[in-house]
Order: structure tokens, then sequence, then C-alpha cells
């Protein structure tokens, strides 16, 4: 089964059998339900829709602006666009909610409904339950022919997005020009292969190598930017003498970056780099990142007279105790970069703009900027589940035997020794248990994410 219900919204693979993955069955019973909810909440009626370029994105994208139009609500479809810029988007035009379609770092043959509300962030828990409940139960009602919705195209939205980077006080055009930069750009064949040429150009940037930037939806690789899927933006930032290399996601919320020998940057770390230059330029900033990020967030952030939080995984949760904490930037060790000055939502086109003048400003190549923050080493690693593996009963188990230690349980099982911590928790987005392990050396940090992986077997074949 590849349908996975969650607060990252309703994800599956294309075709097969109703119920079982994300066939149009089930696009129009989700897209029924949202469209209910939202026409509940009376916020209005207009529902703001885009999606990334993969395969199924248009089939998708008909069926659910059809099925909101016959609920009686009018769509703006962007067409080909980012999550951040449908958010901005909802935004902008005071609409009830939107809907982004996207399964994010997801391979081709997967697709999703990403559900916002009006404010244009991610819907809570509570209220991906009660859309959940709504589409089990069929608790909608389509309209009669006289009151169906309209739908309106409009692709200015991602120029307006980068009209409003390029407002903030924070990014500086005219002292990125002046260093002539040459970037390498990867958008794995997906929108960021649209909006990266544009938005460099208005930041200045003139020289620009493309890779996989046709937006066709056969990701050239893994569409998920991580080192072992970004060799070749690596190898070209070398031989084309580039100052930087940048590789988005397909849905341009992740952001990660390669210094200019070819060394990977650091997904958590392209948080840090940001949120220093914003707290540095910040009268007194707190910041807020997930239970699975970098110590180095809080270390910067402690350093600048701030206070660090750590939530939930998942971009709402972080959401929720930015505003519960004023946090002046946060987000999550994915690449993932919260400016609530801009908006509350993850958004790479804002993270390169804040990251190039931060570069700029401080005068060093992109492997000196990285040398100055505290270094950390996380192992990234996953566990498949099986049905017959009750994940909850393990995470208890695990908790229950390093009871000793300090244990963090809002989000799975987090357990902080002296100078390392390793996180397990369930995946909103796929069947696995992730398992996080940061120490200060790589070595350590693969030891305790081993450990626990072994305990975790152990403890599902008794």
């Amino acid at each position: 089964m590849t349908l996975i219900k969650s607060i990252s919204g309703f994800r599956g693979t294309i075709g097969g059998f109703p119920g079982d993955n994300l066939t149009p069955v089930d696009i129009v019973k989700f897209a029924s339900a949202y469209g209910q909810w939202v026409i509940n909440n009376n916020h209005g009626k207009t529902i703001v829709i885009g999606r990334d370029a993969r395969l199924s994105g248009k089939m998708v994208s008909d069926i659910v602006c059809a099925t909101l139009n016959a609920l009686g609500l009018n769509v703006l479809d962007l067409g080909l666009s980012t999550t951040p810029t449908v958010e901005m988007a909802v935004i902008m035009e005071k609409a009830a909610g939107g809907i982004i379609l996207t399964a994010s770092h997801n391979p081709k043959q997967w697709n999703a409904l990403k559900m916002l509300n009006h404010k244009g962030e991610f819907i809570s828990a509570i209220e991906a339950d009660r859309v959940l409940e709504l589409a089990e139960k069929n608790e909608f009602e389509f309209c009669e022919v006289g009151n169906l919705g309209t739908l309106t195209l409009d692709d200015s939205f991602i120029q307006k997005h980068i009209d409003a980077i390029l407002k903030l006080p924070l990014v500086d055009v005219e002292t990125i020009k002046a260093k002539n930069y040459k970037i390498v750009i990867d958008a794995v064949n997906s929108t960021g292969g649209i909006v990266l040429p544009l938005l460099l150009r208005a930041l200045g940037v003139q020289d620009i190598v493309e890779l996989n930037c046709e937006p066709s939806g056969n990701f050239a690789h893994n569409p998920e930017p991580l080192p072992q899927h970004l060799t070749q933006l690596s190898s070209l930032v070398k031989t084309e003498k580039a100052h930087l290399g940048i590789s988005v996601d397909p849905d341009v919320d992740r952001l990660a970056l390669v210094c200019e020998d070819g060394e990977m940057f650091g997904e958590e770390y392209t948080l840090v780099a940001v949120a220093d230059y914003v707290l540095k330029n910040s009268k007194k900033g707190n910041t807020v990142s997930n239970l699975s990020s970098t110590r180095a967030l809080r270390d910067i952030t402690e350093k600048a007279g701030g206070k660090y939080t750590a939530s939930a995984v998942g971009e709402v949760n972080v959401v929720t105790a930015m505003k519960e904490t004023k946090a002046v930037i946060g987000g999550e060790g994915n690449g993932g970069i919260i400016y609530p000055e801009l908006h509350y939502g993850r958004d790479a086109m804002v993270g390169i703009a804040l990251f190039l003048t931060s570069l700029a400003k401080s005068n060093k190549s992109v492997a000196a900027l990285r040398a100055t923050f505290p270094n950390y080493i996380i192992s990234k690693n996953k566990v498949d589940l099986t049905p017959e593996i009750n994940a909850d009963k393990v995470l208890e188990i695990i908790k229950e035997k390093y009871k000793k230690f300090q244990i963090n349980d809002i989000d799975g099982v987090k357990i902080d020794f002296e100078d390392e911590w390793v996180h397990l928790r369930k995946s909103n987005t796929e069947p696995i248990i992730r398992i996080y392990a940061e120490s200060k050396s790589e070595n350590t940090a693969r030891t305790i994410a081993m450990k626990l992986i072994k305990d975790i077997g152990e403890i599902a074949n008794s």
C-alpha cells in the first residue's frame, strides 16, 4: 500500500487500485473533503492551486480543479509553481486556502495534495484529521449547475514572489551583484528550473550554469537534495570553477549548497548560515528548528543572546513554535528555511537571497564561511517498516531502555547524551522509522545510529 494520509497531506503513487494508491477516485475524495472543510470555515470561496513538474501533475491538477469547481469554489491556478509561491499567493490574494500538488522529495511516481489554510500555512494535525473524517464519511455536497465555481489561470506569482524577496531589508542586491558570482544550479528537472534563473538574475547574478533545469518531470536523479544525489552538481562546480552550487527539491522548499571545491556545505548548515546572518542583523532574536536538526543552530543562537527552541518534526510544528517564541528565523535541518519577515513557510528562494547577501558581505569563499560555524556530523538512517512491526511499541521499548538519559518524546524518542544525541521517529511521508544521530565525530554518530538500528532489529524479532 502506497497511499499515506498524514499531517503532510495525502500522498501516494499514481496508478493501482482506489484506497491503495493515489488514484483519480482518491484525488476526488480528498479534494472534495478539503473543499468542504474550506466551505465550512467560511473564509471565502477562492482556492489557490500550484504544482511541481512531475509527470502526473497536470492530470492531478485537472481533477483537483474540477472537483473544487463542482463544490462551488473558485480556483486560482498558478500552473507550474513552487510550494512557497503558492503559500505567498494565498496571502497576497486573501484566498480561503490552497493546495500544492507535489510529493516533494519523493520519486517521480509519487504525487500528493498538500493543503494550506487561509493564512498560507499548512493545516494543523487537528484540521487534517477533520479533512480526513470528511473524506471517510463522504460528507461533502456538490453544487447545482448554476453555482459551479470558476477557474482562473495566472502564472505571474513567481515574479511577485521574487519581487517580495527583493524588497526585504536584509537582501542586498548591489552587494551580491558586485561579487560577479558564477553559480551552478541543479533543479532536478522540476520547477526550480523556471524559478532559480529568474531569481538569481534579479539578485544580480549573470553567470549561471544550468543543470537539469528543463521542467519535464523526468527527474535526472533521486530528487531529495542529499550529497549522494548531487555528485554531478559537485563535479560541475569544480569543472566550471564556480563560486557556488545550488540544488533544490522538486517543489523548491528545500535548499542544498555546494562549496567552490565541490564539497557539500551540508543541508543542516543551510539554515545555520542564514540564521547566523539574520541573528547578527537583528537586535535580539530567537530561533526554532525540529528535534532532528543540528545543535549548531542552538549554539549560534545562544552566542547571539537569543533563545533556541526545538519543536516536533514537521513544518506546521516549527511554525507553531516560532510564533510562540517570536522567532526571527527557523526551519528544519533538511535545508528548509522559514523567514517570517516574508511568510511562515519553508522557502528555498528567500534562503538563496539571504545566503548570497551574507556570503557577499562576509568577503569569504563558501568553504571559508562554512568553517566559521560549530561543526557537527549527523548520521541519517532509516528502518523500513513491515506490517508485523509495531513502530509505536518499538519506540516505547527504546524509551524505557534508555530512560537514564535525557528523553524528549514530543515526537518519537530523542535521547540526549552528554555530547551527542539520537532521534527516532516514524516518518509522516514514508513507511519507515528515521534514526538520526549527531556528534562532533562522524564515526561516533554512525556508531550510535547503528546501535539503535540493532536495538530495533532485536525488538522486532522478539
